[in-house]
């Protein structure tokens, strides 16, 4: 590559790195062949953006370059973070839903749930609480279902002009991962859809060991029904919880 080839490369990727990018980050992704170039590029941008016309500097940090906003600036970055929202996080599940939803909108929950195979209702109002899906009339069928579409603020997140602009189902989804983020359990809570939702008590298999009831001690009180009330607390269990309503909160959002 020529120099005018190279040099917005590197431009875009120091813009890209959430760490300082080091010299030898640059020469490894674009070549050993072009160490010279990136050697004489990266002083000429350092140089190109100290201008007045631009209100970001590329600074030196820790052995690497790093994008900044200038000094002059801050007050106004400052006050634009103030009215920024917090970076929304999805669950896996809701991604997945929301994947569903956008390639094949306008859709109903029953038809959601056809395709993922587990109850959406939860995940589809996560959805709906951050302003990503909203309802789109009723479905003309009997019991005339409420059906389901993408928002403003789908394209919004997404950079598209319009849903025409959908990229691949794959692509979609590597976009979806670096937008929102996902947890690595999200899908853990969901039930299968044939599944029924009311709780079930485990039984102690042939091959476990049974301790047996201790038997009552003279301070323990019996009821009138004539048992004793549980004088130990049950093995700990943890809450079920809404695969839709879990962020996964520690994948970092990307610039």
């Amino acid at each position: 590559m020529t120099e005018t080839e190279l040099k917005p490369i590197v431009e875009a990727l120091i813009y890209l790195a959430e760490e300082p990018v080091t010299e030898a980050t640059l020469v490894a992704l674009l070549g050993k062949e072009h160490k010279d170039l990136i050697r004489a590029i990266v002083p000429h941008l350092i140089e190109e953006y100290q201008s007045s016309a631009h209100g970001i500097e590329i600074k030196e940090v820790a052995d690497g370059y790093k994008m900044a906003t200038k000094a002059e600036y801050h007050e106004w970055a400052r006050r634009f973070i103030k009215h920024q929202t917090p970076p929304t996080k999805l669950s896996l599940a809701a991604l997945e839903t929301l994947a569903v939803i956008a390639y094949k909108q306008p859709m109903t929950i029953p038809e959601i749930q056809e395709i993922r195979g587990v109850n959406a209702a939860g995940v589809l109002k996560t959805l709906i609480d951050k302003n990503l899906v909203t309802t789109a009339g009723r479905k003309n069928v009997i019991g005339r279902p409420i059906l389901y579409k993408t928002t403003k603020e789908f394209l919004i997140h997404f950079g598209l002009k319009n849903l025409e602009e959908l990229p691949g189902l794959e692509e979609f989804e590597e976009l979806a991962q670096s937008a929102f983020g996902t947890g690595s359990e999200a899908s853990a809570g969901e039930a299968p859809v044939e599944e029924s939702s009311a709780n079930t008590t485990s039984q102690p298999s042939p091959g476990d060991s049974v301790t047996p009831q201790a038997a009552p001690t003279p301070t323990d009180t019996v009821t009138e029904e004539g048992s004793l009330p549980e004088s130990t607390p049950e093995a700990e269990s943890t809450p079920e919880e809404d695969p839709a309503e879990e962020t996964a909160s520690h994948f970092a959002q990307s610039k």
